[in-house]
């Protein structure tokens, strides 16, 4: 049974304010965790896992497991529906990025949990290891943001570029994704860069657009306004990245 300090402690790591303070975050669900246990399990601290997870698990871990009923894992759980496992993990190391013959993403103020997730899977998928982010966008260890990740967060660096002087120190090309862009099917070759996702909203900031070596969009061809971050994301990547 689940004591009540480590259900509060647990809890906690839904503020970011407290896994600041601890280095902790929540991974939850069979598929992230069995896959996270297969990438880093140095960063697991501890599982708590009903029954049903332990029995239908084939590979074995050191970590700690703790079992817990269904009723303790939903009071522990950062979803709506608790899904049979959740550990408590370390922070992955981080380190500001050197980026030299390849694609990396520059994130500017993507705050959607789940966009910034989703994101970093679709540069996973592309082969994209390193991913910077601007001031305000969410924080990698939201509970939502992992989710969304499917577990990509241990194969992509994330790195928060807090300052905003990242861009004006480096070489390679940058591509801003904007509305008044030349298309993306008429955009010369380049073998490595620096893609400029914008916010949800507003997009590219005026200021960022200006280090900007190149400014590409997708052609629109129906009536929609706009489109999703994560989904222009993976259009564009999938123009720009050849394998």
């Amino acid at each position: 049974m689940l004591n009540k300090k480590v259900v509060k402690d647990i809890q906690s790591l839904n503020l970011k304010k407290h896994r600041v303070e601890t280095g902790l975050f929540i991974a939850e669900g069979p598929k992230v965790v069995r896959e996270l246990l297969q990438l880093i399990p140095e960063q697991f601290q501890r599982i708590y896992a009903t029954d049903t997870w332990q029995k239908e698990r084939k590979d074995w871990t050191p970590v700690p497991v703790e079992t817990v009923t269904e009723d303790e894992l939903q009071k522990i759980s950062q979803l709506q529906t608790a899904n049979q496992v959740l550990a408590v993990l370390k922070q992955l190391p981080v380190e500001k990025p050197v980026i030299e013959n390849e694609w990396a993403l520059y994130l500017d103020t993507i705050q959607d949990p789940g966009n910034f997730g989703t994101i970093i899977r679709i540069a996973d998928w592309f082969g994209i290891k390193q991913i910077i982010c601007s001031k305000g966008c969410a924080d990698l260890y939201n509970s939502k943001v992992i989710q969304s990740t499917m577990a990509s967060i241990a194969r992509v660096k994330v790195w928060y570029d807090e300052e905003e002087n990242w861009l004006s120190q480096q070489w390679l090309p940058v591509l801003a994704a904007t509305l008044g862009g030349q298309s993306i099917f008429e955009q010369e070759t380049i073998t490595a860069g620096i893609l400029l996702i914008g916010n949800e909203s507003k997009g590219v900031r005026p200021d960022f657009i200006q280090k900007a070596t190149h400014q590409i969009t997708i052609p629109r061809i129906g009536e929609a306004e706009s489109l999703n971050a994560a989904v222009a994301t993976g259009i564009i990547l999938s123009h720009l990245v050849k394998g």
